[in-house]
């Protein structure tokens, strides 16, 4: 007979093209639970990535109240770091000629926010622009990114103190919390560091130093020197 088994083979064509339709769901299905398998372990990991981050910012972020010593012609540390480099120096920037440097590296674990280290007018801040080398390098101090605070402390009026605030590998950013003209005591916050780096403080030859090298330093704490 005419169109005989016509049907069936319409028949057949509907399961066949159903179960194809049937596989690739199933397969794509499988595929899915494969991925959002992955995609679920990458975000378990990215999320106890983000968590650990987020600890570690809240700890280095950290900003301790400063025990600031009385007394007079004190000079505090102005950072919290491991002195490195005491040494005089030519500074015509703001001290105008020879004085002492004292260098303190800040690693990522120390508190990065600076104190003043002295109670007086903020009479210069500035700054500039460099590379971003080791805080660890002696030459980071002239070449890296920086910023430069001159004080002119009231106990000792004729006298400047500078801190110069240096960018290292990690620190990529200064934030100087003053402007010249502010009257600051010491012990005040004056700026921050984000990640490790490298402060100067630049002293005149007069005041008599009372840390080392190696010494462990206090931002806003540690009397570094006293004016004679």
């Amino acid at each position: 007979m005419k169109h005989s088994g016509k049907a069936r083979l319409a028949c057949f064509k509907i399961i066949f093209w159903t179960f194809v339709a049937l596989a690739i769901i199933l397969a794509t299905g499988a595929v899915a639970y494969f991925v959002g398998a992955v995609i679920l372990k990458i975000a378990a990991g990215l999320c106890m990535v983000w968590a650990l981050f987020a600890i570690f910012t809240l700890y280095f972020f950290r900003d301790p109240d400063a025990k600031v010593p009385s007394g007079a012609n004190l000079i505090v540390s102005p950072g919290h770091g491991k002195v490195d480099v005491i040494d005089e120096v030519d500074e015509p920037e703001f001290m105008g000629g020879r004085c002492q440097r004292v260098s303190m590296f800040l690693s990522v674990i120390d508190v990065h926010v600076q104190n003043a280290p002295v109670s007086g007018e903020i009479a210069y801040v500035k700054h500039r622009e460099g590379q971003f080398l080791a805080a660890t390098r002696a030459d980071s101090a002239e070449l890296n990114e920086a910023v430069y605070i001159g004080f002119l402390p009231v106990e000792k009026p004729g006298e400047k103190l500078g801190v110069r605030l240096i960018a290292g590998v990690l620190a990529r950013r200064i934030l100087p919390w003053v402007e010249p003209g502010e009257k600051v005591p010491r012990g005040e916050r004056i700026s921050l560091i984000q990640f490790g780096s490298r402060a100067d403080i630049y002293l005149p030859r007069s005041a008599k130093l009372k840390i080392k090298l190696g010494d462990k330093l206090v931002g806003g704490e540690t009397v570094v020197a006293v004016f004679e």
